[in-house]
């Protein structure tokens, strides 16, 4: 098992966007599992789980600045340190 008491609690918001004010590298040392409606996803590009949403890439479409466009997945949201 691993030793979760040295780890930083993982935030209500979190984005793997560096750009995005809700960004905390120090979580991102350790892999993060995300779980919505009991199903793991790997796919998540940002979740809150106070308000019950992910977003994930909608296939391969970019935006104007390159970045995938994302769509809003809704119900009860989980994270943990893997």
């Amino acid at each position: 098992m691993t030793d979760t008491t040295t780890l930083p609690p993982l935030p209500d918001r979190l984005s793997i966007d560096p750009s995005s004010p809700f960004h905390n590298r120090d979580v991102f040392q350790r892999d993060i599992g995300i779980k919505i409606n009991d199903k793991e996803r790997t796919d998540v590009e940002e979740y809150c789980i106070s308000e019950g949403w992910i977003k994930v890439a909608a296939g391969k479409t970019l935006d104007r600045k390159g970045k995938p466009m994302l769509i809003k997945l809704k119900g009860k949201v989980e994270a943990f340190y893997k």
